[in-house]
């Protein structure tokens, strides 16, 4: 059963509720599925992150330390112009699910260049992003190493073939790192390992509850798994 619009109550209870949703997580750890059924479920625009279209990330799957520095300058360049068309038509507020944190870009340069093109990439970064869209609610998915593998090779996306446990561990490890310290929004931490927001409608459905209850802070959200009725 795919939840609606209709299933989140009206009135104050409905004005209550996050206008801008930002998830996040490493690869595999499903944040697009989440945001498509997110923004269904409670009637809102969809803004994601086009990983189909950086001409610059089959090749750095295969070879990271040669293409690391135009597949990240690509996405940067690709998520501040989504960020400023956002703002720009920001003039009745809509609401929106995006499958990105425009913040967390440089973690993925952290992991990816050496300190050079590091240096070179914040130079770039700082530029762009004096005036950030800072989301009402920030959900962060985690997974372990092992599980990202099995879902990216479950989804059999060819330019992911070469993604290593290594990578997505060290992946993994800079996530971690970054929301430990991140107090811009209110975030919700939800262990995946052992659910399937995708597939599993009770699944889903409990994660819903739960978060339409945060108004602020932290909260950690660690489920069992709901095996299919």
């Amino acid at each position: 059963m795919t939840e609606h619009a209709n299933d989140i109550p009206p009135g104050p209870e409905r004005a209550a509720l996050p206008r801008f949703v930002a998830i996040e997580g490493p690869i595999g750890v499903g944040k697009t599925s989440l945001a498509r059924r997110l923004a269904e479920t409670l009637g809102y625009d969809l803004l994601l992150e086009d990983v189909e279209d950086n001409p610059f990330l089959e090749r750095f799957y295969r070879d990271p330390g040669v293409h690391a520095l135009p597949t990240q300058l690509y996405f940067l360049f690709q998520r501040t112009r989504q960020i400023g068309q956002l703002r720009q038509g920001d003039m009745f507020r809509p609401c929106r699910v995006a499958d990105f944190l425009l913040d967390k870009d440089p973690l993925f340069a952290r992991v990816t260049l050496d300190d050079e093109e590091f240096r070179l990439y914040q130079q770039v970064y700082d530029q762009l992003t004096f005036d950030k869209l800072v989301p009402d609610l920030v959900i962060y998915l985690q997974a372990p190493p092992e599980t990202l593998l099995a879902r990216i090779h479950k989804r059999g996306v060819a330019a992911e073939r070469a993604i290593s446990q290594d990578y997505l561990e060290r992946l993994n490890e800079a996530y971690t790192q970054y929301f430990h310290y991140y107090d811009e929004a209110p975030l919700l931490i939800v262990n995946t390992r052992d659910i399937d927001l995708a597939d599993n409608d009770l699944d889903y459905r409990q994660l819903v509850e739960y978060l339409l209850g945060i108004k602020n802070g932290r909260h950690y959200y660690n489920p069992q798994y709901n095996p299919p009725s």
